[in-house]
């Protein structure tokens, strides 16, 4: 089932992982306000609280880096939460979230839920 509350954006972009000690190449899955799916080429060995940094690269030069912390593991497949992200990708990612939506009042929503930390 489902649980997720804040809209998510399919893109096929590259990003990768970056942990202490060890580096993971990925590709986005989806994208929220909230978080990211990702899927790697083999196994995760992800500590649930251990804070990562992701960069996404939705194009050769527009990336999007977050600090996030894996919530979700299952085979190639983790879901990480945003913990921190700076304004820039902020920026990038609210613009990727318009486009796709493509109706405003559904961001505005997303953002009201993030801002009372549903």
């Amino acid at each position: 089932m489902d649980n997720r509350r804040f809209h998510r954006v399919v893109h096929d972009a590259r990003a990768t992982v970056f942990g202490p000690g060890r580096d993971w190449p990925c590709q986005l899955h989806d994208l929220s306000l909230k978080g990211c799916l990702l899927e790697a080429g083999s196994d995760w060995q992800l500590d649930p609280g251990q804070t990562y940094h992701i960069s996404i690269w939705l194009a050769r030069d527009i990336e999007i880096g977050m600090e996030a912390r894996p919530v979700y593991q299952n085979g190639r497949y983790a879901g990480f939460q945003c913990v921190a992200i700076d304004l820039d990708s902020a920026t990038e990612l609210r613009r990727l979230l318009e486009l796709n939506l493509g109706d405003p009042a559904l961001l505005e929503r997303d953002i009201q839920a993030l801002l009372r930390g549903v």
